[in-house]
């Protein structure tokens, strides 16, 4: 099913290395190159053995281990509109799941999108199935074109509003309209088919959750000197300067720290990123985000917010434990490394040699400063993400500008634990029709492309040596 990437490109052949970085990223036409790959390389797809991510962080007390087991608990828990059909309360007006863990769900509890013949869950996209869930006789709504059983879970963003102002906003898959627990709402889908033919709309998929306390808990300046060493380190390689790997941190506007969660690096904390998602993916008002969205006459149901701490006995409300749940998790774990593994990692690069560059923005080793949870401070990690947003090109942008992250910026997405994923890129457009993670490279290099210059030189490779870079993700 992982498919075979196509014609090694010979124009690309004699590359040895980063030193023309400031070229053009495509022909003076302005079109794009043909980024290809050797035809023997090839995805194999999501590694086997232990699925090596879902559960505590190993060195937490007793204490918070039984906290984080009842915080993945609550993270699973399945919503209702009030509460009455299934454990969980608030659902809709408009949503894109009825769960957290419905979409986070490979290859655990907290990870991305499941696939129906692939990895551990082997469950078709249950966005699907939500069109007609606990829908009333003629209350089943359409399953949109770009939601497919084996597809990836996928949230609508739309990137300009009719009058041709930016919206950039979520835009729910179904409405409670027709449900057995919405009597009397009448709320209807968006047009997405409308959409589609305009052209407006994008696509995200969800992010792995797996050891974000740790990503977390990485200060503010220690981001700021690893960014300030990768570009240090580009410009000597000559992959850095104009055209070439630069980068920036997303910040708060408001106070200026730096913002590192989702796609683009917009959310500034777990709290905060599980209180927007559980508005914007399930409709649940809650502490952080205490307006429902698409609040219509005759579909809200509960009074505001739907999710708070409970005022009598003091417990916590859903969105404190999904950002427990996020916090205290383990950093998915490697398996042990091959020889082409090995070689593989040496190409990718690290602090030490930047090899074909990739390391510099999927930064190897970052480390924790000091933090409340047992175990988990000054501890040195290796997620493969620099958390800054960089300008991917003309391929990759989606037009979106979310704080200082624009239409073609998105933060480096992590790498820990992509060796169990099965879609990849924002969209995830990558998967196992197309390639997987050898299309997801291709995909990198575009006009404008940060990492267009760093593509080349992967092509450069023989192919033993592109496959040895595949392999070493796929450890990961």
């Amino acid at each position: 099913m992982w498919t075979k990437a196509a014609v090694f490109l010979s124009a690309c052949a004699a590359w040895s290395g980063c030193t023309s970085a400031t070229s053009s990223a495509a022909g003076d036409d302005g079109s794009d190159e043909a980024f290809e790959v050797a035809r023997t390389v090839a995805d194999p797809g999501p590694r086997g053995g232990a699925r090596g991510a879902g559960g505590a962080y190993d060195t937490l007390s007793p204490d918070e281990q039984t906290f984080f087991a009842t915080a993945r608990d609550i993270f699973a828990e399945v919503d209702s509109v009030s509460g009455k059909i299934e454990e969980g309360k608030g659902l809709g007006p408009t949503f894109n799941g009825n769960s957290c863990a419905q979409c986070h769900a490979e290859p655990d509890v907290g990870g991305s999108s499941p696939h129906p013949s692939l990895g551990h869950v082997r469950m078709p996209n249950p966005q699907v199935g939500l069109a007609t869930l606990d829908r009333a006789p003629g209350g089943a709504q359409k399953v949109p074109a770009f939601i497919t059983p084996d597809g990836p879970v996928r949230e609508a963003r739309f990137v300009k509003n009719p009058d041709g102002s930016d919206d950039g906003g979520v835009h729910g898959l179904y409405t409670i309209a027709g449900r057995t627990d919405a009597p009397g709402c009448t709320l209807a889908q968006p047009s997405f088919d409308k959409q589609l033919a305009n052209n407006n709309v994008i696509f995200r998929i969800p992010t792995p959750v797996f050891g974000l306390g740790l990503l977390e808990g990485i200060p503010d300046e220690a981001l700021v000197a690893n960014l300030a060493a990768s570009a240090d380190a580009a410009g000597k390689s000559g992959c850095g300067g104009a055209g070439g790997i630069a980068g920036e941190l997303n910040r708060s506007g408001n106070d200026g720290t730096v913002t590192r969660f989702g796609w683009k690096a917009q959310n500034k904390s777990l709290l905060v990123f599980a209180g927007e998602a559980y508005n914007v993916e399930q409709g649940v008002s809650n502490e952080l985000f205490g307006n429902e969205r698409s609040a219509v006459g005759g579909c809200v149901f509960n009074s505001n917010p739907e999710d708070a701490t409970d005022t009598t006995t003091g417990g916590a409300g859903d969105t404190t434990m999904f950002a427990a749940f996020m916090r205290l998790s383990q950093d998915p774990q490697p398996t042990t490394a091959s020889p082409s593994e090995l070689r593989g990692q040496k190409l990718f690069g690290t602090k030490a040699d930047s090899g074909v560059g990739c390391v510099l923005c999927h930064s190897d080793t970052l480390a924790t400063g000091a933090m409340r949870y047992t175990g988990m401070s000054n501890v040195t990690i290796h997620p493969y993400t620099d958390l800054a947003i960089h300008h991917m090109g003309t391929k990759l942008a989606d037009g979106v500008t979310q704080g200082g992250a624009t239409g073609d910026m998105f933060r480096t997405a992590p790498l820990w634990g992509v060796g169990k994923r099965i879609f990849f890129l924002h969209d995830g457009r990558s998967g196992p029709a197309n390639g997987g993670l050898v299309d997801a490279i291709r995909q990198h290099g575009s006009r404008g492309s940060e990492a267009s210059v760093v593509v080349r030189k992967f092509i450069a490779l023989p192919p033993g040596d592109q496959q040895a870079i595949i392999d070493f993700l796929r450890s990961l």
